[in-house]
């Protein structure tokens, strides 16, 4: 009987250990033509180093302009491919809805490869509750 309590636990601590192995970070968008650009190489280069993190960029206020259609940085070229490579690769991109309400958008005006949430700034509350690193480029 001890012996199985033992196991238990030490298979309880590996499998932890295992958990802990996956980055999760979430990259925190509130204007898009000062992070946008600089974000979007931060997560493609903390993907070459780290494939199996967990990704998620979360946009609210005038973050969520990379994420419309068309959108381009100031370089003059579209956003959409490099978020396409980046969701090809496991990372969400998360668009504030209050966001969308207070600046009369639609759903519709954004990338196929944004998804929505009911606030920015709780998503990203939550997320760090749920153990996500908090980086703001």
């Amino acid at each position: 009987m001890k012996l199985l309590k033992v196991f238990a636990l030490t298979l309880a601590l590996l499998s932890s250990g295992l958990a802990w192995s996956q980055s999760k970070v979430i990259y925190h968008i509130s204007d898009a033509e000062a992070q946008a650009l600089g974000g979007l190489r931060n997560v493609r280069n903390h993907l070459d180093i780290d494939p199996s993190a967990k990704i998620t960029v979360v946009s609210h206020g005038n973050g969520v302009d990379f994420l419309m259609e068309g959108a381009k940085d100031k370089n003059g070229s579209l956003y959409a491919g490099p978020i396409s490579a980046l969701k090809s690769r496991g990372v969400t991109f998360e668009v504030c809805e209050i966001t969308l309400k207070n600046r009369n958008l639609k759903s519709e005006q954004f990338l196929q490869e944004a998804d929505f949430t009911p606030s920015g700034v709780v998503r990203i509350a939550k997320l760090q509750h749920q153990g996500y690193a908090y980086i703001r480029p």
